[in-house]
């Protein structure tokens, strides 16, 4: 089969088409025909090296945890779909090697859901991982509800955009930060205010709206960004980093939570996020569509850190 991999760790120059046997699932998996494989920073991290310490990458490597396309063959026991249902999932294993930047993945039938029927396979492939990132850490215990205000840092990106959606169709009050240019993205997702951080101080600016602070924190930027967040958390609040490991003694110390999420393939999750887009609740925003011979250029794009929304390969 074609794929896009790499034989060592590095920058995006490192992917390269090659060819592969077809997969074979094993049991309890499920083989699927890729048509569109979405891009994410962890893909990015990967490629380079970034993640060795946590994940357990081997060589030769294909990227992609992001997978809509049709049910082709199955192993032992997974018997849940038919061949050619229309499927998406965020196929994310222990082993990271054989991803989704391929003609075939073979993912667990547990992460598996039925692609919601009114998204193409460009739009699916955008939305598994970012958004089970944005359900797992806005309703983790505790959970988010009407009346809680969010702060979303980075809220123009995958997570993001859909951290703002869920958190105010949960009923939940929602401020943004991002660029200059991604603000009027931002306020047509939904959020009560955006901040601009090259204009304007973060803290000041919330603090300015929300005297009292706010109930959860999800940070997608890290560094001083998450440095500065511990303050803006009321008593009882929580901040969930998807970058880097925040400083839970220091949340402890304030009386709050602070913790890193590891997103957790799940197919139920899936399929309720996949029926609020049925429902229309939900919306997925694609900047750029890119041939898989052209997953380096998408690679460059996403961390030169302008993407509104999702990058998404089409095969």
């Amino acid at each position: 089969m074609r794929a896009i991999a790499i034989e060592e760790f590095g920058g995006p120059e490192k992917l390269r088409q090659m060819s592969f046997a077809r997969p074979r699932p094993a049991k309890g998996e499920i083989l699927v025909r890729v048509v569109s494989a979405g891009v994410s920073p962890l893909d990015c991290g990967i490629r380079a090296g970034e993640l060795r310490d946590r994940l357990d990458c081997r060589l030769p490597l294909i990227p992609g945890w992001d997978v809509a396309g049709a049910v082709e063959d199955f192993g032992e026991g997974a018997r849940r779909f038919r061949k050619g249902d229309r499927v998406w999932a965020f196929a994310g294993k222990p082993q990271v090697q054989w991803g989704c930047y391929a003609e075939y993945v073979c993912v667990p039938e547990s992460a598996v859901a039925a692609m919601p029927a009114k998204l193409l396979f460009e739009e699916a492939a955008a939305v598994p991982l970012a958004a089970l990132a944005a359900q797992q850490a806005l309703f983790g215990k505790p959970g988010v509800g009407a009346g809680s205000v969010v702060l979303v840092h980075g809220a123009g990106g995958g997570v993001g955009h859909f951290a703002l959606q869920l958190a105010r169709h949960a009923g939940a009050r929602v401020v943004g930060t991002g660029s200059g240019a991604k603000q009027p993205f931002i306020l047509g997702l939904g959020a009560e205010l955006g901040i601009d951080y090259a204009k304007e101080d973060f803290v000041v600016a919330l603090r300015r709206h929300f005297p009292d602070g706010v109930d959860l924190v999800l940070d997608a930027v890290g560094g001083q960004t998450l440095a500065r967040s511990y303050e803006l958390l009321k008593p009882g609040g929580r901040l969930v980093s998807l970058v880097e490991t925040p400083d839970a003694r220091l949340a402890a110390e304030r009386g709050t939570r602070a913790e890193q999420l590891l997103v957790e393939p799940d197919g139920e999750q899936l399929a309720a996020i996949g029926a609020l887009f049925d429902r229309k609740v939900l919306k997925v925003h694609v900047q750029k569509i890119y041939p898989l011979a052209r997953a380096a250029e998408a690679h460059r794009a996403l961390e030169d850190g302008h993407v509104q929304g999702k990058l998404v390969l089409n095969l």
